[in-house]
């Protein structure tokens, strides 16, 4: 007797509702902003990771709108056919500036330049050492590349090192792999141990800047900058589609790693290129970010008031945080739930974030450049009233 071949598919989805696990989208309409319409209700946001308020800034849509006027909405293919176009090459050259780096390629997403990157620099005779709070699509790229994969426990450099003593003679090149901002903790990579265990065992280094980028550093250039490492040889990936407010990503480092993934990074050679319109908006930002630095500052400055006042709020408990992350964690799925849906009732957008995506249940807290005073005040005031 023939069984259905996809009868497992809704076994599995009961079983996701069951663990309090199931997704769905959540529509906004409109500019996205502090502010957004979502569902038909204005809601204060607190979910976005535009943090530096850039995706609705007047100066990227003339950019997009100018761009698609002379090159149209879409690439028409990869950059080694018909994709490419000069403004890809000024978005390069303003990234490899902004990182002080010698050169940086440009790819259609962030999560394509990770698994780009990891599978063409390491192969099945290579090691890759990976935190154990990194990125899907850190993880995604390093079991895709066919390398030999050990997770450290978040941050810790001393099992590490141990790693390495005992395993790094048996590989031909290794590479460690790491998120510089995590983005369902707020707290960053312990990058200066990362970078002196990596040159003690000759070591390649990959930290994500997704979350870093416009945000930390004197001039927005990441966390390489923020912890004074700009210079140290090292691979940084990031994207466009957060502080910059487009879409993309990239990664920058020495002018003989970007030719090399120029010719073996197999998510830049067989995608259609970054559309024109990303593509303006994100160097678009870049300007921004450098010729704006307030912006910033008034991110840190809101990041500091929230913080100041959930220290009020006994019922909480702040993971620990160095970012425009805050996350609050709670004792289950179904609290973490329980909670946003209050939230959601009260105007403020702050999602459950929840296990598989996470070790434990939580409320995810972004801070933008641009929410007031009052929107910070409202959302503490609506912490103190969640119960679960």
């Amino acid at each position: 007797m023939k069984t259905n071949p996809y009868a497992w598919i809704e076994q599995s989805l009961a079983t996701i509702h069951q663990a309090n696990w199931y997704r769905s989208v959540q529509t906004i309409h409109g500019l996205p902003g502090a502010t957004v319409l979502l569902s038909g209700q204005e809601v204060i946001n607190f979910a976005s990771n535009d943090y530096l308020g850039l995706a609705g800034d007047e100066r990227l849509l003339t950019a997009a709108i100018a761009a698609i006027q002379e090159f149209g909405t879409g690439s028409t293919g990869s950059r080694l056919l018909s994709g490419h176009r000069e403004l890809h090459r000024e978005l390069e050259q303003a990234i490899a500036s902004t990182k002080q780096t010698e050169d940086a390629v440009v790819f259609s997403s962030g999560y394509l330049a990770n698994l780009g990157a990891i599978t063409a620099i390491v192969g099945k005779r290579d090691l890759i050492l990976s935190d154990q709070y990194n990125h899907s699509s850190l993880k995604n790229g390093a079991i895709l590349s066919g390398a030999a994969f050990i997770e450290y426990p978040h941050g810790d450099i001393a099992v590490l090192r141990a790693n390495l003593s005992q395993q790094r003679q048996n590989y031909r090149r290794c590479l460690i792999i790491t998120d510089s901002v995590f983005s369902m903790d707020g707290d960053l990579c312990p990058l200066n141990g990362l970078l002196d265990v990596a040159e003690e065992f000759s070591c390649m280094l990959l930290v994500d800047e997704a979350h870093g980028t416009g945000v930390l550093g004197k001039n927005g250039a990441g966390c390489v900058e923020h912890f004074g490492c700009t210079g140290r040889e090292l691979i940084q990936v990031g994207t466009l589609s957060k502080a910059l407010g487009s879409l993309g990503g990239y990664v920058a480092g020495s002018a003989a790693l970007i030719d090399f993934l120029r010719n073996r990074a197999p998510s830049w050679i067989y995608t259609t290129a970054l559309s024109p319109p990303d593509t303006a908006a994100a160097l678009a930002a870049i300007k921004i970010v450098r010729q704006e630095p307030q912006r910033r500052t008034q991110l840190w400055q809101n990041v500091d008031y929230l913080k100041n006042l959930i220290q009020d709020l006994p019922n909480l408990q702040l993971l620990p945080t160095e970012s425009p992350i805050l996350c609050l964690q709670l004792p289950s799925a179904a609290a973490a739930l329980t909670a946003g849906k209050q939230l959601r009732a009260g105007g403020i957008f702050a999602p459950a974030i929840r296990p598989p995506t996470v070790p434990t249940s939580r409320i995810r807290i972004s801070v933008m450049a641009t929410h007031e005073s009052e929107h910070i005040k409202k959302l503490v005031a609506e912490l103190k009233n969640i119960s679960w």
